[in-house]
């Protein structure tokens, strides 16, 4: 249950003054619906003003705050053309304070000629003119000027204003309790970090660093808390050891030798399951590294052992996938393998249910419909997760209750993680890598071309879909934006645009359709019928289509390297060579040029992922997402690896070696923080166990 003390932070935010219907839909769209989120929705920056006593002093382009007397109003002729509020300063310097629109009717009620104002605002110049375009605070007293020199700047969307959300926090702040302090004491005082409120209110009102990074090591370590929790309450569970003889895998006739890295992590992953503790394990390799091979090989000890095994795909198409490749590699086992889905309905999907719960079937593959209440298992012995970060803690979790006592788990990831990132978000997890790739795999010949290249681009695609081959052609966003450049396609405008040119060839694919819409489109592509599928990210997780040997990524800078690159694995599945073309914009930072550079030199996808994380700072990591993962929404990635390590240490102390949340002490306080940042999912458990 919640604390008691958090009660305040998690009202509704229409109990705040002057929230009506109207401003409930922005406010959601944000996801501001309580005030502790209104309270974490920090400024993106800060506009930072210089009070002058004259323009003198000043520059053009500067951000200032002056006094100024209001000599004269001069209105346009024309209804579109500028209103003008004539000023000088103390040395007689005149300046124009410029208002378009609507902006004159608060000119002249804010401006009365012969009365002084504090103007703040950005000086610019226009013909020989100073001039303050929309001034962004006119004051009647100094004093209420100088509280504008620091001015936080919040993101926004339709019917928001920077003042609104700026009452909105005045109010949640108001609201904000004193919390118990869940830092250790060393920790706290040596960094000499504020308290939580402190540290709230000084991140909203400047740019405070030690504000800043205290809220951040709080993400940190209530994440690492939540990890460490989950950990040893598995670390306590009953699970059953399983040990198998063989006498399956030695039956299996694969059609290529297994690698190194293969056999590695097949035998850590045997020695996890031989012992009387719960298996948590992460299985991180590039697309087409062999991890399905490793899952099959794991799934035979679990059933040579006289359990069952799960296997948990993201998508429909996927799970089916799954169970065709599966079925096909271990048909000479005599192994049963279903496959269950959401559609699954009628006699067919209850002959899979009674198969499961009398044993009769060995391994299921299938959707979230695995773990739904009325799928229960005679003897369920390991589930395999694949592309976990598509699914939250507390589903893996679901999903591990569903055995007599807790299966092992093994989690499946084709995205490459910096070894930081696996700390940060699989700190509960051990970790095998397929570092290898199956010999016979070609190099993806990858190059990089500018967009104005677009029309040649379009004929290279013309050609190869002619000579019988398909092509995978990704962009960044669904629809266009004003964010976007001119020359940048989103996915349905580059869609409309290429079926113009293709016809029926081009099939469209993103994450705001329906599942089925998706799944079809997919589908379509996968059975050869259409030649081009234009899509956006969701085609990291896609069916293999061995025949699509050409991808074009639009606006590839806009991605991470890991991104890009377990993209343009989809197109090197087979022995045939294939080609990844990024397209980058015309106007192209020296860090942008470098990591696509970095693309074309190397196939690597862990080096890829560790190189983009220095390059690229504070960016997202994972580039243009529209799925998925849990991250981190106050830390940055400088200050993750800044302060990860500090806050696992200290996390690990209070567990192992403090008692963990029943400390007389600290217990209350760090239950507090992990209610308050929603990682209490490691509560519940610790709850659960």
């Amino acid at each position: 249950m919640r604390p008691e003390i958090l009660i305040p932070l998690f009202a509704e935010t229409d109990g705040l003054e002057g929230i009506g219907p109207k401003l409930k839909k922005p406010l959601e769209k944000l996801g501001l619906t309580r005030v502790r989120d209104v309270l974490y929705h920090l400024p993106e920056r800060f506009v930072v003003r210089r009070a002058v006593t004259d323009l003198d002093d000043a520059n053009v382009g500067e951000q200032v705050v002056v006094a100024l007397d209001v000599v004269e109003h001069r209105a346009s002729r024309s209804p579109r053309g500028p209103y003008r509020v004539m000023a000088t300063d103390a040395k007689g310097n005149v300046c124009a304070l410029t208002y378009f629109g609507r902006a004159s009717y608060t000119a002249k009620k804010q401006l009365p000629v012969g009365e002084k104002r504090w103007v703040a605002g950005r000086l610019d110049q226009y013909d020989q003119m100073l001039q303050i375009v929309h001034p962004d605070h006119v004051a009647e007293k100094s004093e209420q000027a100088m509280g504008q020199m620091v001015e936080p700047i919040y993101r926004l969307s339709e019917g928001l204003t920077q003042p609104r959300v700026a009452s909105l926090v005045e109010q949640s702040l108001d609201r904000a309790p004193e919390l118990p302090e869940w830092i250790d004491p060393g920790t706290f005082q040596r960094e000499g970090w504020p308290s939580w409120r402190e540290a709230i209110a000084q991140a909203h009102k400047g740019e405070n660093g030690k504000a800043r990074d205290r809220l951040a090591y709080d993400e940190l370590f209530a994440n690492a808390l939540a990890l460490m929790l989950v950990r040893e309450s598995n670390r306590k569970r009953r699970g059953q050891p399983l040990q198998g003889d063989g006498h399956l895998r030695d039956k299996l006739q694969l059609p290529f030798p297994l690698t190194g890295a293969q056999r590695r992590s097949i035998d850590e992953i045997s020695g996890d399951m031989a012992q009387s503790s719960p298996m948590l394990r992460l299985l991180q390799g590039d697309v087409g590294a062999g991890k399905t091979v490793v899952a099959l090989e794991s799934m035979l000890v679990a059933v040579e052992a006289g359990a069952q095994a799960a296997m948990l795909a993201p998508t429909e198409l996927l799970a089916r996938q799954h169970f065709e490749t599966l079925r096909d590699m271990a048909r000479p086992t005599g192994v049963e393998i279903a496959l269950l889905t959401g559609r699954d309905k009628g006699r067919a999907r209850e002959s899979i249910l009674m198969g499961l719960l009398d044993g009769s079937i060995d391994i299921v593959v299938g959707t979230h419909a695995i773990f739904q209440q009325s799928v229960a298992y005679k003897n369920l012995g390991l589930v395999v997760i694949d592309e976990q970060h598509r699914f939250g803690v507390s589903q893996r979790l679901m999903l591990a209750q569903k055995g007599r006592v807790t299966p092992h788990t093994l989690a499946m990831t084709a995205t490459p993680i910096p070894r930081t990132l696996v700390l940060a978000n699989h700190g509960e997890m051990e970790v095998s890598r397929l570092d290898e790739l199956p010999p016979g795999r070609q190099a993806i010949d990858t190059r990089v071309l500018p967009i104005d290249r677009l029309e040649d681009i379009v004929a290279a695609v013309g050609r190869h879909v002619e000579s019988g081959q398909q092509a995978y052609w990704v962009c960044p966003m669904v629809r266009d934006s004003e964010t976007m450049d001119d020359d940048i396609a989103a996915a349905e405008a580059r869609f409309a645009g290429l079926k113009e040119r293709f016809g029926e060839d081009v099939v469209l694919v993103h994450g705001q359709l329906a599942p089925e819409q998706k799944d079809a489109g997919m589908a379509r592509f996968a059975a050869g019928e259409a030649k081009i599928l234009v899509a956006t990210t969701v085609i990291e997780v896609g069916v293999d289509v061995p025949n699509a040997t050409l991808m074009v990524i639009e606006q590839a800078e806009r991605f991470g390297l890991a991104q890009l690159h377990q993209l343009r694995g989809r197109v090197g599945r087979g022995s045939e060579k294939s080609t990844c073309l990024l397209l980058r914009s015309s106007e192209l930072s020296e860090t942008g040029r470098k990591r696509l550079e970095l693309m074309k030199s190397s196939q690597d996808g862990f080096l890829l992922a560790e190189e983009d994380l220095k390059l690229r700072g504070g960016g997202e990591l994972l580039g243009t997402r529209q799925s998925g993962e849990e991250g981190f929404s106050i830390a940055t990635l400088e200050q993750v690896t800044k302060l990860l390590e500090m806050a696992n240490a200290d996390a690990k102390m209070l567990v192992e070696q403090q008692g963990g949340l029943a400390n007389p002490e600290r217990g209350e306080a760090a239950r507090t923080v992990l209610y308050l940042l929603e990682r209490d999912w490691g509560v519940q458990t610790l709850r659960g166990g």
